[in-house]
């Protein structure tokens, strides 16, 4: 058992009713949906487990607006379910005030920290696995010229970026990374038609591999750099299956098993801040039959090496959400 799984819409679409069980769990997902083939999918994909596993049932949600986050997170709470896990760090204010009214449920945020006595806070070290990516990208470029497509830009998004520029100068001193992100609303993080127009972009500077960190955003990154003949590299979930033989990698981040942890725990979950990076397999990179042509051995033997060495602290990557800096560009 490795140490992570020890730790670790409508107003129809609510469907709750006063009487369920106190043990049935909830999952509510971000703006997006939960087939965005990444963030919100890896957490469906843990509910989904979870249920196939246990053959109990859980309540979910998809947000439509900005304006159903309370309510539904009041609405599951007064419905008895127990525990609740959201997907994304924009319910982060709105769980404070809330799980200060229902004292006696247990909440779960994904990519917050909440201080509160009721809730599980699930981050993961993006910085690291993206590091990872970086290497990857710079030793398959034949440009010697990479890009970085964000969501959102918001620290962690940054975050993710400062990591991957930090792989790719480590393995190639001499690379040029571009970086752009889509917006500064939610609506960034579902906006593919942008995500193709950034890659095009990026292509006409050079770039020949885009690392796509932006949500159903991220799904029109991928599907441009294929049409147009370059590598791109995945997030969240292993999106290698998505354009077979042009998805160098995907940086994985397992929001799955942070919502299956949460809802074997049920009503027992235990609280607190969870940190979850390369040593406890909360991050990693992917490799499979759909990438395994693009990755030789010497690609895999760095990337490892230099895990090791994340792991041990011989390498220490920069983690922008300490200070909102980078140190390299």
């Amino acid at each position: 058992m490795t140490l992570m799984h020890k730790i670790l819409g409508t107003a129809a679409a609510f469907a709750l009713s006063a009487g369920a069980a106190l043990s049935e769990p909830a999952m509510i997902y971000d703006l997006g949906g939960k087939f965005d083939k990444s963030f919100n999918e890896a957490a469906f994909a843990g509910a989904e487990k979870w249920k196939a596993e246990t053959g109990e049932t859980y309540r979910e949600i998809e947000l439509q607006s900005e304006a159903q986050r309370e309510q539904a997170l009041r609405r599951f709470a007064e419905a008895g379910l127990n525990p609740i896990v959201m997907a994304g760090f924009a319910f982060g204010s709105i769980l404070e005030e809330v799980a200060a009214d229902y004292p006696d449920t247990k909440f779960a945020i994904i990519d917050m920290v909440v201080d509160a006595p009721n809730v599980r806070s699930i981050v993961f070290s993006e910085h690291e696995g993206s590091y990872l990516a970086g290497m990857m990208a710079a030793m398959a470029s034949k440009t010697g010229t990479v890009g970085f497509i964000g969501g959102m830009d918001i620290p962690l998004i940054r975050k993710f970026a400062c990591g991957y520029v930090q792989g790719v100068k480590a393995a190639n001193p001499d690379a040029t990374v571009i970086q752009n992100m889509t917006g500064t609303t939610p609506t960034a993080w579902n906006d593919p038609v942008k995500g193709g127009e950034l890659t095009r972009a990026q292509i006409s500077q050079g770039a020949d591999v885009i690392y796509a960190a932006a949500g159903g955003t991220g799904v029109g990154v991928l599907q441009t750099a294929a049409d147009e003949g370059i590598l791109s590299i995945g997030v969240d979930s292993n999106q290698n299956y998505m354009h077979p033989g042009q998805v160098l990698t995907s940086m994985v981040k397992r929001v799955d098993v942070a919502v299956y942890d949460a809802f074997m725990s049920g009503a027992d979950l235990e609280t607190g801040i969870f940190t979850l990076g390369l040593a406890q397999d909360g991050v990693g990179y992917a490799v499979d039959d759909n990438n395994a042509a693009l990755v030789n051995d010497d690609m895999i033997a760095a990337v490892e090496d230099a895990k090791a060495k994340i792991i041990s602290g011989e390498i220490v990557v920069h983690d922008y959400m300490t200070d909102n800096t980078c140190p390299v560009k």
